[in-house]
């Protein structure tokens, strides 16, 4: 039985997904974790009694924080969340595998980048909600198009970590068969 070679790092036979592809995705994960945030605090509520919104806050932000760590890291090594599993979207390391755990968590430490600027510069000037959203929707703006300046038009994030993401047509999933996007 012959063994067959990994892709090489430099031309993955699978094309990078739209812009737009990703940005459904990353859309449609945020709809998902919306309801594993909301179970995930309440459990947290009810195991630590707490009784008010701000009780325990650092220790609900730190057990959110780990648990999507662990969603996303898990998920990640094996290849694809629902969502990019929906959209035909996998992630793979520069050996064209799933990424190995290391960089799998190495990605997810990275993605913050997609919040952690506009919401630190959102708490520096004290902005108000509405202009926080603002801020941040123009910083996710900026971020993704950022990814156009990448060769391969994947996100910086990915380049850093050393992972990508590819359409994968073969991969089973609902949204988008049959067009291209």
């Amino acid at each position: 039985m012959t063994k067959q070679a990994a892709p090489s790092s430099t031309a993955s036979p699978l094309p990078t997904p739209s812009l737009r592809r990703r940005l459904a995705c990353w859309l449609y994960e945020g709809v998902l974790l919306f309801g594993v945030v909301f179970v995930a605090s309440l459990l947290f509520s009810v195991v630590t009694q707490t009784r008010h919104g701000l009780q325990n806050r650092p220790e609900l932000q730190a057990f959110l924080f780990l648990l999507l760590g662990l969603y996303f890291t898990w998920c990640w090594t094996h290849s694809h969340t629902l969502p990019m599993r929906t959209w035909h979207i996998r992630i793979q390391g520069p050996d064209g595998r799933a990424p190995s755990p290391g960089r799998a968590l190495r990605r997810y430490l990275l993605s913050w980048i997609w919040l952690l600027p506009p919401l630190a510069l959102g708490s520096l000037l004290a902005l108000p909600g509405g202009q926080l959203l603002a801020l941040t929707l123009g910083w996710v703006g900026c971020w993704a198009a950022l990814s156009y300046l990448h060769p391969k038009r994947q996100f910086w994030h990915d380049a850093w970590a050393g992972t990508e993401l590819v359409f994968d047509p073969s991969q089973p999933g609902k949204a988008g068969r049959g067009r291209k996007s």
